[in-house]
């Protein structure tokens, strides 16, 4: 298992006391593992640019400066936007079922934000970066960054999810090696403004996203809906930290491919939890091939079915004092979603990883692979997967396997500045908030 156990060495976190910091039919906003007196990045004595709009025109974010952005600012038209190593980005003070905060860059558009481990580009609440440390960040004070562009997925062009119906909002195409540039060494803390009941968008989302794109070291911390989500595309995307996202912490649709390596998730069972039908549907990664409206069967190709190698998700470490309803799934497999899983750790939910009947049976597989469920380590309503061998499967009612890890959760007493993250974590990434 190469994991966290075997991953050149395992680093200690020591954090940075910057305190305080859907699907979803409500949650619990208890946050009760937060300071009341919070302090603010230290950027927010910088001055202030305010950005709106389309850009249109190449053009550079300097770390001297605090970028705010109002409403929905779109790179597109062959511009680039280049965001220097430490720079600081804020969304202006939301206005109810206004789109605000959100970064988009156009399937003609470019990325080119490169941080470092010692300067990583930050997106933050405006709370954090007001100079009043009364004020502390919340999910939803910033809204997102979207990426898309022109690979294949299995309905051929679509629009984001929560952007009006324009064209530069559309997605998808027949190149798969397709560039749209670079995302390496960034946090984006407190996204997923809600800009309408259960419309929510995400802290990355990754739509029709090529192969010829560069996605790394990237933290989502807290957000409204999902970390990551990935919209078919076959973007390979490595060294990744999802941190206490009220829906799932990864989200894999329409016809994704691409491959995910060294990532992490990390649940806090005081944070909100999405919920649906009046059942917790807040899970460590969920996967659909399409949604119903698409294709009743689920038959869309290509298939999603991305390949996960050493990727770990952790829930709670047990089942006491959770927010809310709590998490559901590790993992959940279903609508025609595919998965191959490599030296994969799963532990702390109530189903480790969940097969749903309309998951195609014996195409998935999984490998050197550990799985823990208070209830059930696997569960396999559409039939079985392949099994590669060497998994590991434990169902504890009372407590959830550490499988190696020195210290993988995020509530036990002295944590979250003890929880144990690979050494590529060093440096860049924050766990108390």
């Amino acid at each position: 298992m190469k994991n966290f156990k075997n991953l050149i060495g395992l680093l200690s976190i020591v954090a940075v006391s910057f305190t305080a910091c859907k699907k979803n039919e409500g949650g619990s906003a208890s946050f009760n593992n937060r300071s009341t007196s919070a302090a603010d990045y230290s950027q927010s004595s910088l001055p202030v640019v305010a950005v709106s709009g389309d850009i249109t025109s190449s053009v550079t974010w300097t770390a001297g400066n605090v970028y705010e952005l109002s409403g929905v600012v779109t790179v597109r038209s062959g511009a680039t936007l280049t965001i220097q190593p430490g720079t600081y980005i804020k969304s202006s003070a939301n206005t109810p079922g206004v789109k605000n905060g959100v970064l988009v860059i156009a399937k003609d558009g470019t990325i080119n934000a490169v941080g470092t481990a010692a300067d990583p580009i930050v997106f933050t609440s405006r709370n954090l970066l007001d100079g009043n440390a009364g004020t502390t960040g919340t999910p939803g004070d910033f809204g997102g960054v979207i990426i898309l562009g022109n690979a294949t997925i299995n309905v051929g062009d679509k629009l984001i999810e929560g952007l009006d119906n324009e064209a530069k909002f559309h997605y998808g195409g027949s190149n798969d090696a397709d560039n749209r540039g670079t995302f390496q060494y960034v946090r984006i803390e407190y996204a997923g403004f809600q800009l309408a009941a259960n419309v929510e968008v995400n802290g990355l989302t990754l739509g029709g996203v090529g192969n010829g794109t560069t996605i790394d070291h990237v933290q989502v911390s807290y957000g409204l809906d999902d970390g990551f989500e990935f919209f078919g595309g076959t973007v390979n995307a490595s060294n990744l930290i999802a941190l206490a996202s009220d829906d799932d912490q990864f989200d894999f649709d329409n016809g994704f491919t691409g491959t995910l390596s060294d990532a992490v998730a990390i649940a806090d069972k005081n944070a909100t939890h999405s919920t649906s039908g009046g059942n917790s549907d807040s899970n460590g990664i969920e996967s659909d091939n399409n949604a119903s409206i698409e294709d009743a069967t689920f038959s869309l190709t290509p298939k999603t079915h991305p390949t996960l190698i050493n990727v770990s998700i952790f829930g709670t470490e047990n089942t006491g004092g959770i927010a809310g309803l709590g998490y559901r799934n590790g993992i959940r497999e279903r609508r025609g979603s595919e998965v191959d899983l490599i030296d994969v750790i799963v532990s702390g939910y109530n189903t480790g990883i969940a097969f749903d009947a309309d998951a195609p049976a014996g195409v998935s597989s999984i490998s050197t692979t550990s799985v823990h469920g208070f209830v059930n380590a696997i569960t396999t309503a559409s039939g079985t997967y392949v099994d590669g061998g060497g998994n590991s499967l434990v169902i504890n009612p009372t407590n959830a396997s550490y499988f190696g890890v020195s210290q993988p959760w995020y509530n036990t007493p002295g944590s979250p500045a003890t929880v144990t993250l690979p050494t590529w974590s060093a440096g860049w990434s924050k766990l108390v908030f």
